[in-house]
Protein backbone atom coordinates (compact mmCIF):
# COMPACT_ATOMS: atom_id res chain seq x y z
CA UNK A 1 0.00 0.00 0.00
CA UNK A 2 1.11 3.55 -0.66
CA UNK A 3 0.75 6.00 2.19
CA UNK A 4 2.13 9.31 3.39
CA UNK A 5 5.59 9.34 4.95
CA UNK A 6 5.69 9.53 8.74
CA UNK A 7 8.67 10.64 10.82
CA UNK A 8 8.86 7.10 12.22
CA UNK A 9 9.63 5.89 8.65
CA UNK A 10 12.83 7.93 8.47
CA UNK A 11 15.39 5.20 9.20
CA UNK A 12 13.85 2.67 6.79
CA UNK A 13 13.60 5.31 4.05
CA UNK A 14 17.21 6.37 4.57
CA UNK A 15 18.35 2.74 4.40
CA UNK A 16 16.46 2.24 1.13
CA UNK A 17 17.88 5.46 -0.30
CA UNK A 18 21.45 4.54 0.62
CA UNK A 19 21.33 0.92 -0.53
CA UNK A 20 19.56 1.72 -3.80
CA UNK A 21 21.79 4.75 -4.50
CA UNK A 22 24.99 2.76 -4.05
CA UNK A 23 23.74 -0.06 -6.26
CA UNK A 24 22.27 2.11 -9.04
CA UNK A 25 25.18 4.53 -9.12
CA UNK A 26 28.21 2.26 -9.00
CA UNK A 27 30.07 4.89 -11.04
CA UNK A 28 30.08 7.14 -7.94
CA UNK A 29 31.89 6.02 -4.78
CA UNK A 30 29.70 4.86 -1.91
CA UNK A 31 31.43 7.41 0.32
CA UNK A 32 29.63 10.17 -1.58
CA UNK A 33 26.21 8.66 -0.82
CA UNK A 34 27.13 8.05 2.81
CA UNK A 35 28.19 11.69 3.11
CA UNK A 36 24.73 12.79 1.90
CA UNK A 37 22.73 10.93 4.58
CA UNK A 38 22.56 13.90 6.94
CA UNK A 39 21.23 16.16 4.16
CA UNK A 40 18.63 13.54 3.21
CA UNK A 41 17.50 13.28 6.84
CA UNK A 42 17.59 16.96 7.76
CA UNK A 43 16.94 18.84 4.51
CA UNK A 44 15.57 16.88 1.56
CA UNK A 45 13.03 14.52 3.11
CA UNK A 46 11.54 17.13 5.48
CA UNK A 47 11.16 19.65 2.63
CA UNK A 48 9.52 17.20 0.22
CA UNK A 49 6.14 15.60 -0.14
CA UNK A 50 7.03 11.96 0.41
CA UNK A 51 5.02 8.76 0.20
CA UNK A 52 6.14 5.23 0.97
CA UNK A 53 5.23 1.81 -0.38
CA UNK A 54 4.62 -0.50 2.56
CA UNK A 55 4.19 -4.26 2.33
CA UNK A 56 3.88 -6.67 5.25
CA UNK A 57 4.73 -3.90 7.72
CA UNK A 58 7.98 -3.00 5.97
CA UNK A 59 8.76 -0.12 3.64
CA UNK A 60 9.96 -1.34 0.24
CA UNK A 61 10.24 1.99 -1.59
CA UNK A 62 9.45 5.69 -1.55
CA UNK A 63 8.95 8.71 -3.77
CA UNK A 64 9.49 12.34 -2.89
CA UNK A 65 8.19 15.42 -4.71
CA UNK A 66 9.41 18.98 -4.36
CA UNK A 67 6.97 21.07 -6.35
CA UNK A 68 6.85 19.53 -9.83
CA UNK A 69 10.21 17.85 -9.35
CA UNK A 70 10.33 14.13 -8.67
CA UNK A 71 13.29 14.48 -6.33
CA UNK A 72 13.52 10.80 -5.39
CA UNK A 73 12.05 7.45 -6.37
CA UNK A 74 13.85 4.52 -4.80
CA UNK A 75 12.98 0.86 -4.27
CA UNK A 76 14.97 -1.67 -2.28
CA UNK A 77 17.20 -3.51 -4.77
CA UNK A 78 15.79 -6.90 -3.71
CA UNK A 79 12.25 -5.64 -4.40
CA UNK A 80 12.84 -4.07 -7.80
CA UNK A 81 11.05 -5.32 -10.91
CA UNK A 82 7.88 -6.08 -8.91
CA UNK A 83 5.88 -2.99 -9.90
CA UNK A 84 6.62 -0.94 -6.79
CA UNK A 85 8.37 1.84 -8.70
CA UNK A 86 5.55 1.91 -11.25
CA UNK A 87 2.97 2.27 -8.46
CA UNK A 88 4.97 5.06 -6.81
CA UNK A 89 5.30 6.82 -10.17
CA UNK A 90 1.55 6.53 -10.76
CA UNK A 91 0.95 8.16 -7.38
CA UNK A 92 3.31 11.04 -8.26
CA UNK A 93 1.59 11.54 -11.62
CA UNK A 94 -1.79 11.52 -9.89
CA UNK A 95 -0.93 14.53 -7.72
CA UNK A 96 0.88 16.68 -10.35
CA UNK A 97 -0.05 17.97 -13.82
CA UNK A 98 3.56 17.76 -14.94
CA UNK A 99 6.76 16.33 -13.52
CA UNK A 100 10.44 16.62 -14.14
CA UNK A 101 13.42 14.75 -12.75
CA UNK A 102 17.13 14.36 -13.18
CA UNK A 103 18.86 11.05 -13.72
CA UNK A 104 22.52 10.25 -14.27
CA UNK A 105 23.34 9.50 -17.88
CA UNK A 106 25.16 6.34 -16.76
CA UNK A 107 22.04 5.01 -15.00
CA UNK A 108 20.58 3.30 -18.07
CA UNK A 109 18.09 1.15 -16.10
CA UNK A 110 16.49 4.21 -14.54
CA UNK A 111 16.42 6.07 -17.86
CA UNK A 112 14.59 3.17 -19.50
CA UNK A 113 12.14 2.99 -16.57
CA UNK A 114 11.39 6.71 -16.85
CA UNK A 115 10.93 6.45 -20.61
CA UNK A 116 8.44 3.60 -20.08
CA UNK A 117 6.61 5.90 -17.68
CA UNK A 118 6.29 8.53 -20.42
CA UNK A 119 9.22 10.80 -19.61
CA UNK A 120 11.32 12.37 -22.34
CA UNK A 121 14.84 13.75 -22.20
CA UNK A 122 14.76 17.55 -22.23
CA UNK A 123 18.46 18.27 -21.96
CA UNK A 124 21.82 17.02 -20.76
CA UNK A 125 23.58 18.84 -17.93
CA UNK A 126 26.25 18.36 -15.27
CA UNK A 127 25.30 17.48 -11.68
CA UNK A 128 26.92 20.12 -9.48
CA UNK A 129 27.46 17.67 -6.61
CA UNK A 130 29.31 14.94 -8.50
CA UNK A 131 30.40 16.43 -11.83
CA UNK A 132 28.70 13.54 -13.66
CA UNK A 133 26.48 14.06 -16.70
CA UNK A 134 22.76 13.80 -16.08
CA UNK A 135 19.56 14.16 -18.06
CA UNK A 136 16.72 16.46 -17.18
CA UNK A 137 13.59 14.53 -18.12
CA UNK A 138 10.00 15.69 -18.20
CA UNK A 139 6.48 14.33 -18.31
CA UNK A 140 3.36 16.24 -19.35
CA UNK A 141 -0.18 14.94 -19.68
Amino acid sequence: MIRAFKQSDMEQVLEIWLEASIEAHDFIGKEFWESRLVDMRDVYLPSGETCVYEEDGSIKGFASLCGNNLAALFVLPDCQRRGIGTRLMAKAKNVRDRLQLTVYKENSKAIEFYKKCGFEIIKEQIDKHTGHKEFLMGFKY
